[in-house]
């Protein structure tokens, strides 16, 4: 699938009323004042993902709730990193992006401090640039974290990401290329843990490279999702977090407000509150290991829940 260009537009942050969010992330279906309920859904949305696999299932998953309460919708599948698909989504090339509530708010406010879900989501509705909007985030979490072998975390004694400050200079580290410049990545891993690498490696977002630089030795420290079935799998083990540097990372709708209209809202939502963590692991699994077709695991699990 061929990647969009980047668009180079810088994103400006839009004043918004705080949202009141609740635990299962569902908070209003009035939106965060980027245009309230004016949406219109008649002209269907474009929905785009990321490249990595657990996203182009959510994209099925969104096109498949939003097919079943009667507003078309298409999937424009691999368009590549944050980086290129907010601002293709701000461009107007695509409607509906599935986003992380923590990766999303430090790329549109590199100063943010939130971690907590509630207090994340009343950031992001302050800082999302006009004319986008942030819905209730679901129930599902995937929190980026910091993986070693079992053999590694024993030779060093690594427990959390604290233990690394004894290894700086030593271990290569492996992750998606932009994870060099973000902050949960080296910028953060400096600041708050005081860890300097060997190496960095730009490889993919949780992917076949990472995973499989890992499992070989070409990096000793890789950045994969906490909804990977291969940590279970090959007993990584999973760094601890002291410092809060990974925020809370739920699902979260990423949608242009002119097409958010009570429709498309009322969709997302019951989806959101029915996708558990559980279910987004096991998603992953089929396609990843099972090499299924994200559009049909997507659809099977919509139609066993009755929602599409």
């Amino acid at each position: 699938m061929n990647r969009r260009t980047a668009l180079t537009t810088l994103l400006a942050g839009a004043s918004a009323p705080l949202l009141a969010a609740c635990s299962s992330g569902i908070t209003s279906l009035k939106g965060n004042g980027a245009g309230g309920d004016s949406g219109n859904s008649s002209g269907g949305l474009v929905i785009g993902t990321a490249n990595f696999t657990e996203n182009q299932i959510l994209g099925y998953l969104y096109a498949g709730v939003l097919s079943a309460a009667g507003v078309k919708a298409t999937v424009r599948p691999n368009l590549g990193s944050r980086e290129i698909v907010v601002p293709a989504l701000r461009s107007g090339d695509i409607d509906l992006l599935p986003e992380y509530q923590g990766s999303l708010l430090l790329y549109l406010d590199k100063k943010a401090t939130e971690t907590e879900a509630g207090a994340m989501q009343n950031a992001l509705a302050t800082v999302v640039p006009d004319g986008l909007e942030v819905l209730p985030y679901a129930a599902a979490e995937d929190r980026d974290s910091f993986a070693v072998t079992r053999e590694t975390a024993e030779r060093y004694g690594l427990t959390s990401l604290d233990d690394l400050r004894r290894t700086s200079g030593k271990l290569v580290f492996g992750a998606a290329a932009e994870m060099k410049k973000r902050v949960v990545g080296l910028v953060g891993l400096k600041d708050k843990y005081g860890v300097e690498f060997k190496e960095f490696k730009a490889l993919d977002s949780s992917g076949p490279l990472v995973k499989g630089a890992l499992k070989k030795g070409d990096v000793d420290v890789a950045n994969v999702f906490t909804t990977d079935v291969d940590i279970k799998e090959n007993g990584w083990v999973l760094l601890a977090d002291p410092r809060h540097l990974v925020p809370a990372q739920h699902i979260v709708p990423l949608i242009a407000a002119r097409k958010a209209d009570t429709k498309v809202r009322r969709a997302l939502a019951t989806l959101g509150n029915a996708l558990t963590t559980a279910d987004l692991t096991e998603l992953n699994r089929k396609v990843d290991k099972d090499k299924k077709d994200p559009d049909r695991v997507a659809a099977a699990w919509l139609s066993q829940r009755k929602l599409g």
